[in-house]
């Protein structure tokens, strides 16, 4: 209620003989009370904010505590602009004899505190830590704590270095499960966060206690972003870098100003397993790291990495690769060198009998192997070799799929590649559902912002790829609807579905019909077509067709109309036998459209 009602700054319930006070009250007290403070709603029956004007010390400064903005204002602020009513708005022209504009205020007091003038200084006094609950008392200094953590962090933010550090380990863990290009996802390995001036060498010591991996068998390479968009180790670090700070060192690796130093850590095993010295490394020492694909299991996983010599050739490693996958040394295995994934997979032969450098391999770069296909070998595998393997990762896409006339709910699930045809994923579909003919199958797209299938299905052919039929303007979904038709759809495509409501002269009931034909059929098909689907009450009744919207008659339809243009979405058909005495109106007849309303309550119309 937004009602105005005023209030004062003091109250005086002595007046009038105390008639406000209760019979027990106690009246030897002089009562006499003043306003503290007054909590507004701002807002309607449905929602709205609340906020306050307070006097914390009963001086004449009042303050607006709304949310964390506390702001001083003046009393008539907190009082009477609090009151509720109207408001005029100063007029424009006051010489005119114009009536003034008023607007309902929407935001006035809700609640007042005040405070009996005798009890004053017992309420304002000042509140001690030991009038706070403990259990508040405990929350508010961890909070307190939490908050100079933070701020604490945030000031000194440009002091430290996030340094992150990926092993062996981590490309051990994560290729062939969370990743299968490049070699690590940097966001999940271990994080250092370093001081920026503190010395390298330091660095190396904590790393020593994190791994138990002494610093003199350490070595760190820098990554760098290759022009082809993958990440890569670069080189690593020389003693004199090693000698510098943290800080120092970031700056060099980055040329993109972010906090963080990104860094592999190389560690080199003796025959017992212990990390020893890593060996020297000479410009024609060429780091490489490798993985191993095994068609039969679909399967990619990181085996390793060594140091190979520019001039060398694959042949003089291939019983060390061999050694890594667990193959008897002589088996025969083919390489591929991944180079890149984005926008498209490039993944290379590469030749065994050419150097590496003639290769163009260099520090960093990978290389995929596998035991060669053998052509109609006995097993069926899906993905014969690493390039394919990777195009079909790179492009898989799991779909989920509902039927269009629960489209809440999801049937099942397809793993699909964003490459399949139109008649791939039909096919797909038609299996899954167990149909002989997937041309009866039709695909309707998911719209991402409503969360709903678009109006019109997906034409026959209509689109080349599954891509296409998941990208929704800027957005990829991965849902898409489908529904099983009796005919093919390219068949359905060329013929016009009308719903007809067919109303029968003598009884009461209303019969839907579906009536289907080819699109340049007219009106008088559809009445042929219907008269063998309906009981007429005499043989040659003759039958119109009326368009109905709303309940009143908007058309009706002459029979040489071409029926392709009729929508039947908005409106009904309404198909009825032509009444005898329409049949033959004189001159003196007239016939009257009426149009058929309910007297419904809800619509006060």
């Amino acid at each position: 209620i937004n009602d105005r009602y005023e209030f004062p700054l003091q109250l005086d319930l002595d007046k009038d003989d105390g008639k406000y006070l209760t019979p027990d009250a106690d009246r030897s007290i002089r009562n006499l009370y003043t306003l503290h403070s007054v909590l507004v709603h701002s807002g309607g029956v449905h929602g709205g904010h609340y906020y306050a004007f307070i006097r914390p010390t009963l001086s004449d400064q009042w303050y607006k505590f709304d949310d964390e903005r506390v702001t001083k204002e003046d009393t008539k602020k907190a009082l009477e602009e609090q009151y509720g009513g109207e408001e005029e708005l100063p007029q424009v022209n006051p010489g005119f004899n114009n009536t003034p504009f008023k607007f309902t205020k929407y935001s006035n007091a809700y609640m007042l505190v005040y405070i009996r003038e005798s009890d004053k200084e017992k309420i304002m006094c000042n509140v001690d830590e030991k009038d706070i609950a403990e259990h508040l008392r405990i929350r508010l200094k961890k909070e307190q704590e939490e908050k100079e953590h933070k701020k604490k962090e945030k000031a000194e933010a440009h002091l430290y270095t996030i340094i992150k550090v990926a092993r062996d380990e981590d490309l051990k863990e994560q290729i062939g499960k969370n990743i299968y290009f490049d070699l690590v996802d940097h966001e999940k390995v271990r994080n250092f966060r370093i001081q920026k001036q503190l010395p390298f060498n330091s660095f190396k010591e904590e790393v020593a206690k994190e791994y138990g991996i002494p610093v003199q068998s350490q070595r760190f390479w820098l990554w760098a972003k290759r022009q082809n968009h993958t990440y890569r180790p670069n080189r690593p670090l020389a003693p004199h870098e090693e000698a510098q700070s943290v800080g120092q060192l970031r700056e060099v690796s980055n040329k993109a100003h972010n906090a963080e130093l990104k860094l592999f850590l190389e560690v080199e095993l003796g025959l017992d397993l212990r990390p020893i010295r890593p060996p020297e490394k000479s410009k024609e020492d060429i780091l490489l790291f490798f993985k191993l694909y095994n068609p039969e299991k679909e399967e990619l996983r990181f085996v390793g990495r060594l140091f190979v010599k520019a001039l060398g050739k694959p042949s003089d490693i291939l019983t060390k690769l061999n050694e890594m996958a667990g193959f008897s040394p002589n088996e025969e295995i083919e390489l591929y060198e991944e180079i890149k994934f984005e926008p498209n997979v490039m993944c290379e032969h590469i030749d065994k009998k050419l150097s590496f450098r003639s290769s163009q391999l260099e520090d960093g770069d990978i290389i995929s192997f596998q035991k060669p296909s053998i052509p109609g070998g006995d097993t069926q595998v899906r993905y014969k070799d690493v390039p394919s393997f990777l195009e079909y990762v790179h492009n898989r896409q799991v779909v989920h799929f509902r039927c269009l006339e629960k489209p809440k709910e999801e049937e099942f699930c397809l793993e699909l590649s964003k490459l399949h045809t139109y008649d791939d994923v039909v096919e797909r579909v038609a299996r899954q559902l167990g149909l002989d003919d997937p041309s009866k199958v039709r695909l309707t797209s998911h719209n991402c912002y409503s969360q709903q299938p678009k109006p019109q299905p997906i034409r026959y052919r209509g689109v080349e790829h599954l891509l296409d039929m998941l990208v929704h303007y800027n957005q990829t979904s991965d849902i898409l609807y489908y529904e099983v038709l009796d005919i093919p759809l390219p068949e359905l495509q060329c013929l016009k579905t009308l719903k007809v409501a067919f109303h029968h002269a003598t009884k009461d009931e209303v019969v839907i019909h579906s009536i289907r034909l080819s699109k340049n059929s007219t009106i008088s098909d559809v009445i042929t077509d219907l008269k063998t689907k309906v009981e007429l009450s005499n043989p040659d009744t003759e039958l119109r067709l009326l368009e109905v919207f709303y309940h009143k008659i908007y058309k009706i339809f002459p029979p040489h109309e071409k029926i392709e243009n009729i929508n039947d979405q908005y409106w009904t058909l309404r198909a009825e036998e032509i009444p005898e005495e329409e049949k033959n109106l004189t001159a003196q007849d007239r016939l009257i459209h009426v149009y058929h309303f309910m007297k419904d309550p809800n619509q006060n119309q």
